[in-house]
């Protein structure tokens, strides 16, 4: 994976620079892992391959090399996708200026280990239905799940994926396919999960990952004593009034799940035996 900029780490190279400084340790990983770069006037060299500085460095923007210079790590075709960077390292992303991960209190890479957590993915198959930047089977599989099988419906996202650092790389237990798995659910087996995740996107962009029919094809996928996590948010809570949490809880005990808030989710066991 070739080198990633951002304004701050632009910014630290020039306070180098300004103080007479001709290297630097840093990171061109997003805080991954430490490097020594040496700085010149025009350019900048790491592992003996000289760069150019990028001609504009925008705050919240993330950029890749892509020869012969630097480019946001974002497309638009139906909607704009970005890689966003965030004061913890591993970054977030958006379509259309919505971020699809918290990170106002936390990174969203930690964020994703504590909601791991609670489905317990030890020797578990699980399914991870919107797969994002693969954090939540990233933490399944350090988690020693027996197998993930996640589900990304959109190409630009899993572009973004494969050029961050932190999103999964190859991994025996981890399955991912692109796919909306809306359309894929109905063809899998009965009981064939252990544990599941779901963190769509807000439903006012994804409103049938939060419909009675979609939570109880989760059921019927999920073996009774099964954990599901399913991530809510608060949108519009404070100007609309409007509990989406409460609405997801009260649709999930319809499907056939017991249910409690967690965090910023609800955490559902999946009621009966087998």
């Amino acid at each position: 994976m070739g080198p990633l900029l951002t304004l701050k780490l632009l910014e630290h190279w020039r306070e180098a620079l300004r103080a007479g400084r001709a290297e630097v340790e840093c990171s061109l990983d997003l805080e991954r892992s430490l490097t020594r770069v040496q700085l010149g006037e025009r350019e900048w060299t790491w592992n003996g391959q000289p760069y150019p500085f990028p001609e504009v460095c925008k705050d919240r923007t993330i950029y890749h090399w892509q020869a012969p210079r630097f480019a946001p790590v974002a497309r638009y075709a139906a909607s704009l996708i970005k890689l966003v960077p965030t004061d913890w390292g591993p970054p977030t992303f958006e379509i259309d200026g919505i971020k699809m991960l918290p990170t106002a209190r936390i990174s969203p890479y930690v964020d994703a280990e504590r909601k791991v957590a609670l489905i317990k993915p030890s020797g578990k198959t699980v399914l991870d239905t919107c797969g994002g930047l693969g954090y939540f089977a990233a933490w399944c599989a350090r988690g020693r799940a027996a197998r993930v099988v996640s589900y990304e419906k959109n190409p630009d996202v899993l572009w973004l994926r494969s050029l961050n650092p932190w999103s999964p790389g190859a991994d025996a237990a981890i399955e991912l396919t692109q796919a909306d798995v809306v359309a894929e659910i109905g063809a899998l087996p009965r009981a064939a999960f252990d544990a599941i995740l779901h963190d769509p996107p807000r439903f006012g962009i994804a409103g049938e990952l939060y419909s009675l029919a979609f939570y109880r094809e989760l059921a019927r996928v999920l073996k009774g004593g099964g954990l599901l996590f399913h991530y809510t948010g608060k949108p519009n809570q404070l100007t609309s009034g409007r509990d989406v949490p409460r609405e997801v809880a009260k649709r999930l005990q319809a499907a056939g799940f017991t249910t409690q808030f967690s965090g910023d989710g609800v955490l559902a066991e999946r009621r009966g035996k087998g």
